[in-house]
């Protein structure tokens, strides 16, 4: 079962430019993980479109107000900490992920580094290992190819089949999927409008 650049637009996934450079890619990691009933290709559409801005945001920018360190990290940051690290993008990842998944410390670089990529954010040198082992890339070394349509779709089934999200696809739950791709119900509503867009343009198509 083929993904078109029709499914990924009147899905509300992305707009017409944007379906262009990912529908070959979004085919292949299908295909390879077994993403292929409807209910699995609406679940993981809806899913990666809301995660990723409509398939445009590819890496994670980090680029936060100090009150924004304080509610994402409050055990990282002190209120003097998040004002001297706010809008740093580099230094805020190096802090707010070292020691953890894999990383090294927060002089090591690693937190930006292996800061988030992908349609759902890959994160943490642990799982760019992890990743890179199933799927054969040294992105270990070049963590960046993870921004590139076809690896950043890769990354994203890779998640997907990991997490064995095609079994809550198959019961048509929504809410399941986020839970676990999300750890909560973030954007819930968009998922859903999606979820339903996706299963309304199979239904049309017979």
């Amino acid at each position: 079962m083929l993904i078109s650049k029709e499914l990924l637009i009147d899905g509300h996934v992305c707009d017409a430019a944007t379906a262009d450079k990912w529908v070959d890619a979004l085919n292949v990691t299908c295909e390879k993980f077994e993403i292929n009933t409807p209910e699995r290709i609406a679940g993981f559409l809806s899913q990666i479109g809301h995660e990723s801005g409509g398939l445009k945001l590819v890496v994670e920018s980090l680029n936060y107000r100090a009150d924004m360190l304080l509610r994402f990290w409050p055990k990282r940051f002190t209120i003097e900490l998040a004002q001297a690290y706010a809008m740093k993008p580099e230094k805020i990842a190096n802090r707010a992920y070292c020691d953890k998944n894999g990383n090294g410390d927060e002089a090591s670089g690693e937190g930006f580094k292996y800061r988030g990529r992908g349609l759902i954010q890959l994160t943490g040198k642990d799982n760019y290992t992890a990743f890179g082992n199933a799927c054969g890339l040294d992105t270990v070394s070049h963590p960046e190819i993870v921004e590139s349509p076809d690896v950043a779709a890769l990354s994203a089934g890779w998640f997907w089949s990991t997490h064995r999200l095609n079994a809550l696809a198959d019961a048509s739950d929504v809410e399941g999927m986020t839970r676990r791709i999300n750890g909560g119900l973030n954007g819930i509503d968009d998922r859903k409008l999606k979820y339903q867009k996706l299963i309304d343009y199979f239904n049309k198509q017979g």
